[in-house]
């Protein structure tokens, strides 16, 4: 039986590194799924766009929003497009996740690089900002909170939440509070939002986004075929979607603090 078509649909940026490193994203996942035909689209900025692409598939898709979060362009934008076609599922944004929080961990152990000179390192246990990009919709603030919580329970020590958009405390006032913190940017890629944080974080020190430019995370792609197995199952994908899922679950229990 063919395994539904995965259309992996991220927000789309003008910054050629932050769209190379989705790239390879996508081409990761295509890798570890040799019998799904994975393609790309985008809900802004980039082309083609998901409203388009949509349409010209046949068969069962499931479409996964490469975003952070639920938000607008999840709720209206890809849950919108889907509703047009009959055998379409969206699936869960990536965050929040464990997996996700993982990542971030082993950014945070690795050495912050600063955005400008600084006489020291943070310390190992310095207080910890989860900058995120922000959105108003209320379910986004949830993920937020989520999110951080789930970092927290990874790093075993507090986690506090600033935005880079949309709402409160700013990345200026979380450092202003807590000048010996570390950054941590809750971003997919680089883009406007972590130049933003880099310029407002100026002279502290702050992590790479998800995708830094390197080898692509092995949690990340096994998070997003976590999502993809999970709606296809929603598809009609049967025992074996439940097997996989059976896998997932183990490899998630992995990802959660001891």
């Amino acid at each position: 039986m063919t395994r539904p078509t995965l259309l992996a649909v991220s927000h789309g940026t003008s910054y050629a590194a932050g769209a190379r490193a989705i790239a390879d994203l996508v081409d990761a996942v295509a890798a570890t799924l040799p019998d799904v035909e994975v393609r790309s689209a985008f809900v802004d900025v980039q082309q083609p766009d998901a409203a388009d692409v949509v349409p010209t598939i046949d068969g069962p898709l499931v479409i996964v929003p490469l975003l952070l979060s639920r938000g607008f362009h999840v709720h209206h934008d890809l849950h919108g497009t889907a509703a047009g076609k009959a055998d379409a599922v969206v699936a869960a944004p990536l965050g929040p996740d464990a997996l996700l929080a993982a990542v971030l961990a082993e950014r945070l152990q690795a050495a912050p690089a600063t955005t400008s000179a600084s006489p020291q390192p943070p310390a190992a246990d310095a207080p910890v900002i989860l900058a995120v990009a922000g959105s108003r919709d209320p379910a986004s603030l949830t993920d937020a909170e989520t999110m951080a919580a789930l970092l927290a329970d990874r790093l075993e020590r507090p986690v506090e939440l600033a935005y880079l958009a949309a709402r409160q405390p700013d990345l200026p006032a979380a450092l202003a509070a807590r000048p010996d913190a570390v950054v941590s940017t809750y971003l997919l890629a680089h883009g406007y939002f972590f130049d933003l944080a880099a310029r407002q974080a100026a002279g502290r020190a702050i992590t790479p986004p998800l995708l830094d430019g390197g080898s692509v995370p092995p949690a990340l792609v096994d998070l997003i075929v976590g999502r993809y197995e999970d709606a296809e199952a929603l598809l009609g994908g049967g025992a074996r979607s439940g097997a996989r899922a059976d896998a997932r679950a183990g490899a998630r229990a992995e990802a959660q603090p001891a």
